[in-house]
Formats: structure tokens, sequence, C-alpha cells
């Protein structure tokens, strides 16, 4: 058969194309099986003898295949089907050319509820002691055609029957409302509502026993949070977040939510974080569930942020779809920061905006690699699908979207928005189409502006001196390895002098520009860090802005900045350690949390860095450091005050770890002395939520191979709880103990049934002393973790947090050489990142050696103090 014209092609033939299915399916949970049969109705657009569609891992009824071109026409037999499993493609060959026009393609066909948290997959749960599975779908970004045959691309959007067979006493959900049960002995049938038009990775299917709590919006749409026997108690949170964001987009959008009903469920085992499939969004257990008593302020925080964020994608994403996966950016940058609007709205109080700097320094700190790669990224293939879910498309891309909004005001891009969705409803858009909508709006040239952004990897360094009462601009592209980089930029700047009455803004698009200086205390460059570049300021204007923060002059969300940019600088070898440290000094009163949440993230990695540059300053540093959170956390105390805000509650538990981090004895012991408490009562005050993976560090940074018990107390809290987000708490803190024997047991743990896989890289966080054990350990079991989490995006995830924490070239070699025999497409990037990291470390470590004046600053730091 002539299949080889359709292998190796990026995507499916235009000659066929579906405008609706028919599908039913039965799964059966025991066996982890599933039978189906599907109807589509297909478009015949030019003459073919075949059809191409996507179908993988299903095993296909060949009797059944048939296609009905309707009218009088017979019925076709295929005479010919083919699966190219390396393509994914299904090729069905008919005798005869089949007919331009709409016909009706038949399959049935077999598939495997499978463990790999894709496609048609099982999930185990327990209820009253007993194990069971429940049924659960997941087909972004193409595993749809695990479950039944399709074109399973996002512009090929159709409209969607399910009929489902599922055992009575069972809860089946879709994506619609159902219309009708039938029962049938043990079996039912439940057939749902037909779906609006919608891309087949949305589709979604769940079956199993649940509990739900239950509200409505204004206008009517009926909104359910479901959770697992039991818990239902613990979705009352977040179903609180959804309807008010509903209300939030409705308006915001000024188109209202589109399908009748909205369900939420958490699933045991899923892989992503949750996924927005229309109409029954799924999510792990971590990202939707909020319990009163243990779980803590960062977990309430999470679950809003999740669910504004797959909320946004019913709207962005659902109604309107990227057209391929090269746009994907435009799904999920918009959803990350349409969600910090929505948690604004409904909780002011949390300063998200301020917190939303988090999300910019992460998308700078992938793409100040050279193995970054662009927003837009060609795709040629399904398997490249899944790497650039990462942070350039998520947090870059919110914030060049941020960036955007803040240079056209905040009225203009709503308006932009609205009618960018209106125009596109039901349909499939580009990037460039919501330039043309926001240039039409605005009357900026926006296209030429973000071309920049979103088609080159990359962003600018801007440095700024005074040269003969003038200011002068350079951009040059930034690497964090100090490397020259090529690429140029529109940057809009925008500046203030010495107050933030006093602004200017202009756009930057040349390599160089000068402007007049105006008499000023300091000047602060891309203020509130709306822009995503980093600015590097001669020695007389950084000193002025130290001066700045030292007086509390200058935003959180400045300051913030002005700490990022001298971190990210001094790690490219283009400041000094001594400056970073001499700037972080100035923070001594620092009370803001995203403040010093970034400072405590900062000195984690000083410190592994200096201990491997200059170990005998590593005492001095710590010691400053410890002096720097000493004063916040003397302000806050160890017991959470009546009245306190969410922000402090975060604060403390990231101040107190690190204090544990950090050796701080009297914090070990006070952390220790709480934990003991908490195990004779699990609800006793003295070790609340947000404290308490404090507590759990501080216990493992004492247990060697001799002195197991806290360690063994621990596992006990562990298997006791049933809360998802008590047993990640517990799973990130068992790798702080320095003893490799310790670590060795942990990581060995977190391939154990007892560890879901979704959870296993939630351990992977080694101390410094565990890096070698850590590494060994990812060589001898290499095989087994390739074939368990081999087909997702978690397997990278093993590699970047295991190797990128060396700093020696020779540790790349070793690692290059490893992975060298053992390549393939899904870790290709992810393995060229970690290997560059450790380049840069090993970088870092040679500069910080030949910094002459290192040991008497630090010494006089960890004096002050």
């Amino acid at each position: 058969m002539a299949y080889n014209q359709f292998k190796g092609q990026p995507r499916l033939p235009k000659f066929a194309v579906p405008k609706r299915y028919d599908i039913r399916l039965q799964p059966d949970l025991v066996a982890c099986k599933f039978t189906g049969a599907v109807s589509i109705d297909v478009d015949v657009v030019s003459p073919t003898k075949y059809i191409v569609l996507n179908a993988v891992d299903l095993a296909i009824d060949s009797g059944s295949v048939s296609f009905n071109p309707g009218s009088s026409s017979p019925e076709l037999r295929a005479v010919g089907i083919g699966l190219i499993e390396e393509d994914e493609i299904l090729v069905l060959e008919f005798a005869e050319e089949l007919p331009v026009g709409i016909g009706v393609l038949r399959i049935a066909f077999q598939g495997t509820l499978n463990d790999q948290m894709k496609g048609f997959y099982r999930s185990a749960y327990e209820i009253k002691g007993e194990k069971k599975n429940m049924a659960v779908t997941q087909f972004e970004p193409a595993d749809a055609r695990r479950c039944f045959p399709c074109w399973d691309e996002p512009a090929a959007k159709a409209t969607f029957k399910i009929t489902l067979d599922v055992p009575s006493d069972l809860i089946a959900l879709s994506n619609m409302p159902i219309i009708e049960e039938k029962h049938e002995g043990d079996l039912k049938t439940v057939f749902y509502e037909e779906s609006p038009i919608m891309s087949t990775y949305l589709v979604a299917i769940v079956v199993g026993l649940f509990d739900y709590v239950e509200s409505h919006t204004s206008d009517g749409t009926k909104v359910r949070v479901y959770s697992q026997v039991g818990k239902a108690n613990q979705g009352t949170f977040a179903l609180d977040v959804a309807v008010k964001t509903l209300e939030l987009y409705r308006k915001y959008f000024a188109i209202p939510y589109s399908l009748p009903k909205l369900d939420m469920i958490a699933i045991p085992d899923f892989a992503a974080g949750a996924m927005e499939n229309y109409g029954l969004v799924t999510y792990r257990e971590t990202a939707l569930l909020y319990d009163e008593q243990h779980s803590a302020a960062a977990n309430k925080q999470r679950v809003t942020i999740v669910v504004a964020h797959e909320l946004a994608h019913q709207w962005f994403g659902n109604l309107v779809t990227m057209e391929w996966w090269t746009h994907l950016w435009l799904n999920e940058g918009f959803a990350t920061w349409v969600s910090y609007l929505a948690t604004d709205g409904i909780f002011p109080e949390w300063k998200i905006w301020t917190q939303f700097l988090d999300q910019t320094t992460e998308g700078l700190r992938l793409d100040g690699l050279a193995e970054s790669h662009p927003i837009e990224v060609d795709i040629n293939h399904v398997t490249e699908i899944d790497e650039i879910f990462d942070a350039i498309s998520y947090m870059k891309g919110a914030s060049v979207i941020r960036m955007l909004h803040s240079y056209l005001g905040a009225q203009t891009f709503q308006n932009a928005l609205a009618s960018y969705i209106k125009k596109y409803a039901s349909s499939n858009a580009r990037t460039e189409d919501l330039w043309a909508v926001l240039e039409e709006e605005s009357g900026e040239p926006v296209k030429k502006l973000m071309n920049s952004w979103t088609t080159q990897k990359g962003y600018p360094v801007v440095s700024v001196k005074v040269k003969d009462q003038q200011l002068e601009f350079e951009q040059a592209h930034f690497l964090s390895s100090g490397s020259p980089g090529n690429g140029q930029w529109i940057v809009p700047i925008t500046l203030c002098y010495g107050s933030y009455d006093d602004r200017q803004s202009f756009l930057l698009e040349t390599k160089s520009a000068t402007i007049d200086i105006k008499e000023s205390s300091w000047i602060k460059l891309n203020v509130d860090q709306t822009g995503f570049y980093r600015v590097n300021y001669d020695e007389h204007l950084g000193a002025k802005l130290r001066h700045a923060i030292e007086s509390n002059l200058l935003s959180a969300t400045d300051r913030f900045g002005i700490l990022e940019d001298s971190f990210a600088l001094c790690m490219a070898g283009q400041q000094p350690l001594t400056s970073l440290l001499t700037l972080m000094g100035a923070f001594k009163e620092e009370l803001e949390y995203t403040v010093l949440s970034n400072l405590v993230n900062i000195s984690y990695k000083v410190g592994r860095i200096v201990a491997d540059a200059a170990p005998e300053v590593i005492n001095n540093v710590n010691r400053f450091f410890i002096s720097l959170f000493q004063y916040p956390v003397e302000k806050l105390g160890w017991e959470p005050r009546q009245d306190e805000g969410h922000l402090n509650a975060m604060l403390r538990g990231e101040l107190l770890t690190a204090l544990v981090q950090l050796g701080h004895e009297s914090t070990l012991n006070e952390a220790i002395r709480r934990f003991e408490a908490f195990l004779d009562d699990r609800n006793t005050p003295l070790l609340p939520p947000d404290i308490r993976k404090a507590s759990y560090v501080a216990v493992m940074r004492k247990v060697t191979k001799s002195n197991r018990t806290g360690y063994e107390a621990l596992l006990r809290v562990y298997r006791e709880t049933d809360l998802s987000q008590e047993k990640t708490r517990i799973l990130g803190s068992l790798a702080s103990s320095a003893d490799p024997d310790i670590v060795l047991e942990v990581l060995n743990f977190l391939l154990s049934p007892e560890v879901r896989s979704q959870d296993a890289i939630i351990g992977l966080a080694v101390c410094k002393e565990g890096r070698e054990t850590a590494w060994t350990w990812l060589k001898d079991n290499w095989d087994h973790i390739s074939k368990i989490w081999g087909s997702g995006y978690l397997l990278p995830r093993f590699i970047s947090a295991t190797v990128s924490q060396f700093s020696s070239y020779e540790k790349a070699k070793e690692a290059e050489e490893f992975f060298g025999s053992r390549m393939k497409p899904s870790i290709a990037r992810t393995l060229k990142q970690s290997l560059e990291r450790i380049d840069i470390n090993a970088k870092w470590v040679q500069a910080i050696q030949k910094d002459e004046h290192l040991a008497k600053v630090v010494q006089d730091l960890a004096n002050r103090s």
C-alpha cells in the first residue's frame, strides 16, 4: 500500500475534515481495558481514495471500518488499514475515490486504560480500605488519538456527541450535561448533550466514585467541584473562587461562559497541574482541594491561581483556539497573565501583581540560556510538543503580555481582547491575528513591537550610565553565561527620577540612545518591572539606588527588580559577587513578602556556589544571610497572629525554612520541638500548616544513618495523612538530610509504590551534600525511570533537578557522556539546558575565586550583623 506518502508529515493531509463525532465507549475498570466505536461526519473536500487520521495504541476492528457517502450511494468498505506507529496515524484505503461532500466514517476499536497519565488512563483510589480504579482522560497536547481515532489537531474543530456504558453505581462525567441514563442490570448507558464546536484535546471523560459540592453563577451556570468520597468539604474554597472568576471573566471578555455547566474534579494521579477540558476541568488534588485546618496559605493561593488559569482557558483556548502548537504560548501565556488579573480582583490584599514577578523571573532565568527557544516554536512532530510546555510559553508569554498591557493601557487592551474573542469565537487564531486586533484598537505598531519578543529567543540587558549631563542607554542580548548574544529588541523603556511622580518613557528601537538627564537623587529604569528585560546601572547610579532601598524610597516591585538583575549580572560575570552581597545588605529591614522570598531564593543559590568556589568563607556568608532573615523573623514570631494577613503566613514559613537550611541552631531546635508536639497531637496549634515545611526540613537536617528516628517519624506522618498537600510537603523535605546513606534511601523511596509517579520529582530536592548521591542514583536507575516516566513531560525534570546543581566542567562532560548513548527527543532540550547551567556555574566559580576582596567584604558584612 502507498502509505509512504503520509509518513513523517508534521500535519494531517487536508483532503477530508471532520465535522461531528458520535463516540461510544465502555471502560472496564477491573481489566483496565476499553472498547469503543466512533461515527465521524467527514467533509471530503477533494476526491481521495484515502482517509488519514490519528490513532495510537488502539486495536482497530478491521471488519468495522466503513464509509457511507450519504444520499443513495452504497456503503464503502476499507480495503486497506495501516497503523503507522511512529507518526501515530491511521491510513484507511478504499477501492474507489470517495465523492466530495459529507459522508460518515465508522470505526470500532479496543484500547488499554494505561497507567501513563495520558490518553484514556486509570487512576487508583481507596474507598473504605478497598483499592479501586477510576477512568480519566488527559488529551492535551495530542493524546485523544489514544482513546478514539480522530483528527487530533487543534484546528480540526468539530462537535462531539458522547455516550458511555459504565457500572451503574459509578458517576460518569463528560464535557456536557447528561440528557438521559438507561439502566440494564449492573450497567448503565449515559447519554450527553452534543458539545459546541471544539478541538479534540479538550474532550474529557471521568468515571469513578465521587462526592461533590455545588453552586451557581448569577446567570445560572451550574458549577460543581468533585472529589474523592469524604473530601467534598475540601472543594468549597475552589467552588467559591470558580463562581467569582466566571463572573469576573464574563465582564472582562464581554462574552458569557459558553456551556450550561462547569465541573471541576480532583484526580489522584495527574501529570500536569490541571487541564482546561471544556466544561470538565481536571486537577491534581493539590491544585483544587483546600483543607481549612491542614492546608497552608501557599496552598490557598495555588488553588486560586490554578482555578483562575483553567477558567481563563474556557474563553482563551477553548472558545478561541490556537491554530497549531506553534501558538501554544497564546493559550498559556495569556491564561497565566489573566489568572493574576482574576486573583487580584478576588483577593486584592495578596498583592498578586507584585508576586507576578516570580513568574517573570522564572521566564528570565530560563530565557537567559543559549539553549532557550523563542516564544513561537515551529513544531514539526508530535514528540516535540511536550517540551514547550515550559517557562517560556507560560512565564515569558505572560510577561510580554503584561509588558504590552502596560504599554497600551488597560482599557485599550481589554477592548481589543473582547473584539478578538468575538471575532474568532468557535474558530482558530494565530499570534498575528491577536496583534492585528490590538493594533487596530490602539493605533500602535503592535506587530512590529511584539515580533522582536516572540520570534527570537532571549531578551536584552539595558546598560545605563551618566555621561556629560546625559543618560546613555545601550541594549545587548543577555546570556547567563556572560557570552555575547546577537539579538536586538524594540524595548519599551520606562524610568523615574527620584520620585514616582516624575516619569518618562520611550521606545528603544536601536542599539543605543541618549537622553538629557534631570537632576534627581536616584534614577530607576523599568518602573515596576513591567518590561521583560534586565538593567545594568553604572556604579554611580547603582550606589544611589542602594541608598534609595535603605531609605525605603522604592516600591516593592522595583526593590525586587534591582536585586534580581544584580543577581543575574553577578552570575554572568558582569558584576562581582561582593557588589551583589553589599546590595543584599541594603535589604536588612525588608518586610515585603515577594522581595524577601526572592532574597531567600538568591541566598540558597549564592550559598551553593560559594561553598564550591570559596569554602573558607561559607560560614561568614551564612552568618550574614542569617542576620538578614532574623530581623523579619523576630517581627513575625513563630505564632500566627489572629488578624495577620495571607502574605505574613507565607513569609513566616519561607523565612523559618531558610534559617533551618542555613543551620541556625535555635531555629532548628525550636522547629524540632514543635514537630515533636505535632507527633503527639496532629491538631496542635504549635505546628500550623504554614511552618510545617520548616519543621520537616529541620528534622531531616538532624537525621543520620545512626539517628533515624526523625526520618521514620516523618514517613509515619506521610503514610497516615490522606491530604495530598501534606504528602508533597513531606516529600519536598525528605532529601534535606546531609547523610548520603539517608539521601539514597529517600531517593529509592520515591520509586516505591507509596509515592504516586507524578510526585516523585518533588522529592528530588537534595541538599548540597546529596548531589553526588543523587547523580549516581539517577545513573543506576535511569533505565527504570526512563521506562516509567518516559512518555510525558515529567522525565526531563529528573535530569534538570539532578544534573544542573553541579559547578564543574568535569561533571558536565560526565553527564554528556552518560546521556550520549541514552538520548531521546523528549529530553534533548532539557539536557542541553542542564549542561549549560553547569557550565555557567563553573564559570561563576572561577570568577569568585579571582575576587581578592571577597573574604574581607564577607567578614565585614557578617560582623556588621
